[in-house]
């Protein structure tokens, strides 16, 4: 089994760990979960982040042919479309992607957003191959956080995006619209069913209480060993009462809105209007007048 050799890039303002994968005798290699600095209060957007992936590539000699998203994030927007512009990579994403984009649509009232998946390059069906050199990469469909949510697995190394974190912090969420916390246990298991050996690499890391240093891979063997939520024994009715009760006192994501617009759209922002400027949509609930105080 061959395996690929791996660089992470952690960005903290989003907690967010991209990484470079390649092949080392071919020297091609993918890009998964690329982040684009945004800054919310000034809408300035900023490709920083995704020059360092690009440089690191450089010094490799890595040519990039794919840019894999595991789904569409909700906390970060991504840089896909500029890698795929400095290096003519095909951006991929699961296919239940189209599930994802008929529920934003109304939501932000996107007329022209299509539902096909049509604004990515592929659409990944669960248990799909493909090669990036001489790896294979297989795709697992691991719904529950949303429903378009995949892992990539590489050799030994399976990129779960926000499926799981780390052993001492515990799962995602599954309360975003199409989440699903019975879904998300099952997907768990289905990763954790891989050979104990396999390597896990997270999407984010949040830094549990006690821990010292941000940390991004871990081991199915140590998340069925240690795991806070999910470990050996964690029955799914336990796990679905307890991912709900936690869900339920999260706060929304800083970059929810932004976000999803952007990413269900393969991170492409709307067209600029005549001064040159994109606008994003931010819905507003309608104020209720004349409401009794209790």
């Amino acid at each position: 089994m061959k395996t690929p050799a791996i660089r992470a890039f952690f960005d903290e303002p989003t907690y967010t760990v991209s990484y470079l994968a390649w092949d080392e005798e071919t020297k091609s290699g993918a890009v998964i979960d690329p982040v684009l600095d945004f800054d919310l209060p000034s809408g300035e957007a900023d490709v920083r982040s995704a020059e360092a992936i690009l440089a690191a590539a450089r010094e490799e000699g890595i040519s990039i042919e794919w840019v894999l998203e595991t789904h569409a994030h909700a906390d970060h927007l991504s840089a896909a479309p500029f890698i795929k512009q400095q290096t003519g990579a095909r951006i991929g994403i699961g296919r239940h992607i189209t599930e994802v984009q008929k529920i934003f649509r109304p939501v932000f009232a996107l007329a022209g957003q299509t539902t096909d998946g049509s604004d990515f390059d592929r659409l990944f069906d669960d248990g799909d191959r493909f090669e990036v050199g001489g790896l294979e990469v297989e795709v697992l469909h691991v719904p529950g956080h949303t429903p378009a949510d995949v892992a990539y697995l590489i050799g030994d190394a399976a990129f779960v995006g926000d499926t799981l974190f780390m052993p001492d912090y515990g799962t995602a969420r599954a309360d975003f619209p199409g989440g699903d916390a019975r879904q998300l246990y099952r997907s768990i298991r289905k990763l954790l069913d891989l050979p104990e050996k396999t390597r896990l690499f997270m999407c984010h890391d949040y830094k549990a209480p006690g821990r010292d240093e941000f940390a991004w891979e871990t081991t199915v063997g140590a998340q069925r060993r240690g795991s806070v939520h999910v470990h050996d024994g964690v029955s799914e009715d336990e796990f679905v009462a307890m991912r709900e009760a936690r869900d339920a006192g999260l706060a929304v994501p800083r970059l929810l809105l932004p976000s999803i617009q952007v990413n269900i759209r393969a991170g492409k922002f709307p067209e600029a209007e005549d001064n040159g400027i994109a606008y994003l949509r931010i819905p507003v609930k309608p104020v209720r007048h004349g409401v009794a105080a209790d």
